[in-house]
């Protein structure tokens, strides 16, 4: 069996490392034409305004994100072998 806490650490990763990647965009200044790009390939009209960037939102946003990404990653690892879910493989071959 996988460790609920190594999952959880490999999403809190993940989550905060995605949440990380958007503020240092933000910092850059290549977020909103980001944005703004990504909402006319799905021909969205932006209406969101990216903000100054603002270190202890970023601090917070990255903090939460992988807190929660922790959460989900320790609670899936333990819930999921109980499950009866038809991709789980057989031990007993």
């Amino acid at each position: 069996m996988t460790s609920p806490n190594k999952i959880g650490l490999v999403i809190a990763a993940l989550m905060g490392g995605w949440h990380l990647l958007w503020s240092l965009l933000v910092l850059a200044g290549w977020a909103q034409p980001l944005i703004d790009f990504v909402f006319w390939a799905h021909m969205i009209r932006p209406i969101y305004v990216v903000q100054a960037f603002a270190p202890v939102a970023a601090f917070t946003l990255v903090a939460i994100t992988a807190v929660i990404g922790y959460a989900f990653g320790y609670i899936g690892a333990v819930l999921w072998p109980k499950s009866k879910s038809p991709f789980q493989r057989s031990d007993s071959a």
